[in-house]
């Protein structure tokens, strides 16, 4: 299958290796606007977890300074749109209009509506349509998941998920809630996502933080309310500009044992009721390679991304709203109808 990939920042050039390594898929074009990116050059990139670091090998690859221009190509069977999120959803309606599968950065959308929009347009031309909410494929977040639904932990009471950066000072659209909803927003998405993906829709939201944007400061701590878990809580956001490090962490705690990751040390273990710690066999696997995999199967068959549905990453789009308009109203508890 021949992709295209819009937008050469840190997660579309992320994607352009991945996918000149995935057998069965072809970088036909990509799209941006810097010639340096467009030839391939990554070298100075800046992002969360690094760059390429490297020149890839754009010589057989279509370059365009437009995405417009790149999605229309007749080449092109698929396009994945890593621009800021205030275009994903112009882009996307184009894309699938012209007959494209979509593939579509998080956070899916703005808001809740402009992800429904984008669901109906897939529907309507039988394209497939996915939200690369990535932490559904990394390695230590998927085994917890797959634990999860094992049972062979039982019941779940309690889990925390935390995940902080500096604020970003690679793109300027980023600091613009207009264009990117904000840090809290893009950033915790991920973790508002994998909560829906192991535990379903919270019955309410209550949480609290603090905003301030001009200084690099998004921060939130929210509470889910389930009826069969004691507290499920999401921290984290942008804490000051450049040097504060990357790092995603978990703890679950469920009835025969507790689930721990944290990405600056600990790789995932369960710590057993009976007192033992076991180290868990997690595979050694690029996420990012392989939800592009996964989209790139769903596409070739034909098939919906049952493991990554657009419902649940417009589901994530209206929660994390959720989240924002509690910590606004100082910690006020918001019935969650998604």
């Amino acid at each position: 299958m021949k992709i295209a990939v819009l937008g050469l920042g840190f997660m579309g050039s992320t994607h352009a290796r991945a996918w000149l390594q995935i057998p069965g898929a072809e970088l036909a074009a990509v799209a941006g606007r810097d010639p340096h990116r467009l030839s391939g050059d990554f070298t100075g990139i800046q992002g969360n977890l690094g760059g390429p670091g490297e020149k890839l090998d754009f010589s057989a690859v279509a370059k365009y300074t437009s995405a417009e221009d790149a999605l229309l190509d007749p080449a092109v069977e698929a396009v994945d749109i890593c621009l800021p999120t205030h275009l994903h959803e112009r882009i996307a309606l184009l894309a699938l209009a012209a007959g494209k599968h979509v593939l579509v950065e998080k956070p899916m959308a703005l808001d809740g509506p402009a992800a429904d929009r984008m669901i109906a347009a897939a529907q309507r031309h039988g394209r497939v349509l996915m939200a690369a909410q990535v932490v559904r494929f990394v390695p230590p977040y998927r085994a917890a998941a797959d634990i999860l639904r094992s049972g062979r932990l039982g019941p779940v009471r309690a889990a925390i998920f935390r995940r902080r950066c500096a604020a970003p000072a690679w793109g300027a659209w980023l600091t613009d809630p207009a264009q990117s909803g904000g840090g809290v927003f893009d950033l915790l998405i991920h973790d508002i996502d994998f909560c829906l993906h192991v535990f379903g829709a919270p019955d309410a939201v209550t949480a609290s933080g603090y905003e301030d944007l001009p200084h690099g400061v998004d921060w939130i701590l929210a509470q889910f309310w389930y009826p069969s878990v004691g507290a499920v809580a999401i921290s984290g956001g942008w804490h000051h500009p450049a040097a504060y490090p990357f790092a995603m962490e978990f703890t679950i705690v469920a009835d025969r044992g507790t689930l721990e990751f944290d990405s600056a040390g600990a790789p995932l273990a369960e710590y057993g009721a009976d007192g033992r710690q076991r180290a868990l066999d997690v595979p050694d696997a690029d996420g990012y390679r392989a939800e592009l995999e996964y989209f790139l199967n769903c596409a070739t068959r034909g098939e919906q991304p049952l493991e990554c549905p657009p419902e649940d990453s417009a589901a994530a789009v209206r929660l994390a709203h959720i989240m924002l308009e509690s910590r606004q109203r100082n910690g006020e508890k918001i019935a969650c109808n998604l």
